[in-house]
């Protein structure tokens, strides 16, 4: 018999329907069961009859009965009592083993470096941009605002390239700042350089399909098209940039960071660029231009972008983690009409849209002057930081032994050893003393090229003296 206990605090309906399906589960109300009718089991309880409905209609709905106007409310024939407790719970089931998935992983975690390690003291990263206390403020009060002013039209299904205001401002300021002229269904909103190449891969490309990458470069980019599927190959990378002649005629796509190459940190040089852009129109072939950092420069202007020269066939990606933090996770890509529609199209499949927040406070960021007083900000401190960086590395001596690269452009350098240099040693010895460098290994997909790549946006002046200056003293 069902009871009430007046002192629980769960409704009383509620109470008879846990009690119901716990006899009809336990077997104790066994299959094909006739359940007294409601109007005699109400008083046997001493509760309403519309309870005792409420609870046969609950029953009923999750399959635990049948009902029929001549047999009454019966218990499903499929129920039955459950095994003994040990067969009850079956062994937990494990997903399928995905090689790729799991090295892919392990090299991003390598590449990023471990961030568990309390003895650092000094870290050259290269990942990250600086950030204040002022772009904190100014971020808060473009969330706010942006939350107040937005109407409720906003919080609904969105654009799958984004929201429109955001790509206006974007658009805007590519027109501006990198001479990039495009209308805003040519740009789409992405969550950061891996989501933006996961679309390419799945958009413009065809399983198994050849794409060429820099080596040493970008370790995200040949993973994720690895990951897709793809075969990866890698171009050597000299003094001039990209070797263009060693890209397969096979390949469908070249990925490159002409302006600041990703690891080395040279410029593609102008015979290069136009190598590049030729051969890709001669092969039809994508182009995927990713211009993280050429924003910070300490030698005249921005250099002018591949997509600008090319843009039936050229892709451009642009992200805010460089720019503004990595944790805003908005980034873009600019292209021909026909490939953005084909990404937003994987993009609404896929994802649906980005999360409305984070675009509607970086449009207002960006539309009431935050941003571009941001990047002034910034670029002056990268500017004092990356003359402290080749100071110091050119007083201590690391410059007699080791070669420096990638000082023109960008948020770190590179260190460049013979290939006999002990680079993993030297990584380890650097982390006992309280450093973390970054190896110009973890960049490579097959070159042997050894080093350090350098990173100083988030080391202030007086951490890159005294960090150059203890590195110095373990490898000289």
């Amino acid at each position: 018999m069902l009871k009430v206990n007046r002192d629980d605090a769960r409704p009383i309906w509620q109470q008879l329907l846990d009690q119901a399906i716990h006899n009809i589960t336990t077997g104790k109300w066994p299959p094909g069961e006739l359940l007294l009718p409601s109007r005699e089991l109400a008083p046997l309880i001493g509760v309403s009859r519309s309870t005792i409905q409420i609870v046969y209609e609950e029953l009923y709905s999750r399959g635990y009965t049948v009902t029929s106007r001549r047999g009454g409310t019966r218990v499903s024939e499929w129920i039955y009592a459950a095994r003994p407790a040990e067969e009850a719970s079956p062994p937990e089931l494990f997903p399928p083993e995905l090689p790729l998935l799991n090295d892919a992983v392990g090299q991003l975690h390598s590449w990023f470096g471990a961030k568990d390690n309390p003895k650092i003291a000094i870290d050259f990263t290269p990942h990250e941009p600086y950030l204040d206390e002022h772009f904190q403020r100014n971020w808060r009060q473009s969330f706010l605002q942006a939350a107040t002013e937005t109407s409720l039209d906003s919080w609904a299904y969105g654009d799958p390239y984004g929201f429109l205001p955001l790509r206006e401002q974007i658009q805007r300021y590519l027109s501006l700042e990198r001479g990039v002229h495009v209308d805003s269904d040519q740009i789409l909103l992405t969550s950061g350089a891996q989501h933006s190449l996961d679309l390419i891969a799945q958009a413009l490309l065809q399983e198994g399909e050849t794409v060429s990458v820099e080596d040493p470069g970008f370790p995200a980019a040949w993973m994720a098209m690895k990951y897709r599927r793809m075969q990866v190959v890698p171009v050597p990378v000299d003094e001039y940039g990209l070797c263009v002649d060693h890209v397969p005629p096979a390949s469908k796509l070249v990925f490159v960071t002409p302006s600041h190459q990703c690891a080395v940190g040279v410029i593609l040089s102008e015979p290069r660029r136009q190598q590049l852009l030729h051969m890709a129109a001669e092969r039809r072939s994508w182009i995927v231009e990713d211009d993280y950092d050429s924003e910070f420069r300490y030698r005249g202007d921005p250099l002018p972008t591949l997509f600008s020269q090319r843009p039936q066939n050229t892709l451009y990606m642009m992200s805010f983690s460089k720019m503004v933090a990595p944790g805003i996770r908005l980034s873009a890509i600019v292209g021909p009409k026909a490939a953005i529609r084909q990404l937003a199209r994987v993009q609404e499949l896929t994802y649906r849209h980005l999360p409305i927040m984070e675009q509607l406070t970086l449009a207002h960021f960006i539309e009431h002057g935050h941003f571009m007083r941001h990047m002034r900000r910034v670029r002056n401190v990268y500017r004092r930081r990356h003359e402290a960086m080749t100071k110091a590395i050119l007083s201590t001596g690391l410059g007699e032994q080791f070669t420096l690269s990638g000082v023109e452009t960008g948020l770190h350098m590179l260190l460049e050893a013979e290939q006999s240099f002990a680079e993993e040693a030297a990584t380890n010895l650097a982390l006992e003393q309280g450093i973390r460098v970054y190896p110009l290994s973890n960049y490579c997909l097959e070159s042997d090229r050894k080093g350090f790549v350098l990173g100083f946006a988030k080391v202030d002046e007086r951490a890159i003296a005294a960090g150059i200056k203890r590195l110095a003293g373990m490898l000289l």
